[in-house]
């Protein structure tokens, strides 16, 4: 499977099966996004329903766990991903793994954490990211994490974008609180990422 895959075509759970079984699985940083664990030591409510979609290795989760978070859903479309998290959170609280298609799913949550699940979307399907993200969170529930703020040389996956489009397309359904060039990014992702806090609308 290579990555050119073509922005037209749909990424199908086989595409994201075939990528963890060859371990071809550059999104995965080995450690908890910067950006997500600065915001959530700062959040106060440990109870908190938390998603995290397109989760990969979920080490967020894992941080989130430890730190008493007691209700975080982790969802891939991967069945392979699935499998090695519930082999990794079995003993830790309050985590649930779910092997299921984002567009599909569903439930009410309020955080969604999005680190690189919204640029691994065909660019066809971002408003229906947004649409989509919207429906799973309560009024006023928040969409916390980094979007890619510059273009990519391959036809992806990932998909590159920039702040204008971004706000385009989210303010139908949110509130953009904060989007703006991460301070503490990874080094290799320096300059290239926004940070958000979309907050939704309660009128959609």
């Amino acid at each position: 499977m290579d990555n050119n895959t073509g922005r037209n075509h749909e990424l199908t759970a086989e595409f994201w099966n075939e990528r963890w079984k060859r371990g071809q699985t550059g999104w995965d940083i080995g450690y908890p996004s910067p950006p997500l664990v600065t915001y959530m030591d700062q959040y106060p409510n440990k109870d908190a329903a938390v998603l995290i979609p397109g989760c990969g290795n979920a080490y967020e989760a894992e941080y989130l766990s430890k730190q008493g978070f007691t209700n975080i859903t982790l969802l891939d479309i991967s069945e392979e991903a699935v499998r090695m998290l519930h082999d990794k959170f079995s003993i830790l609280p309050g985590v649930t793994a779910i092997c299921n298609d984002f567009f599909k799913f569903s439930g009410t949550f309020d955080l969604i954490l999005e680190q690189t699940f919204f640029c691994a979307q065909i660019l066809e399907r971002r408003e229906e990211y947004v649409q989509k993200a919207a429906s799973l969170l309560r009024d006023g529930g928040k969409l916390i994490g980094v979007l890619f703020n510059v273009d990519f040389a391959s036809s992806g996956p990932p998909f590159g974008g920039h702040e204008t489009e971004y706000r385009r397309i989210f303010e139908s359904h949110f509130y953009i609180r904060t989007m703006e060039p991460c301070y503490n990014s990874i080094k290799p992702r320096s300059g290239a990422e926004l940070f958000v806090i979309l907050e939704k609308k309660s009128d959609v």
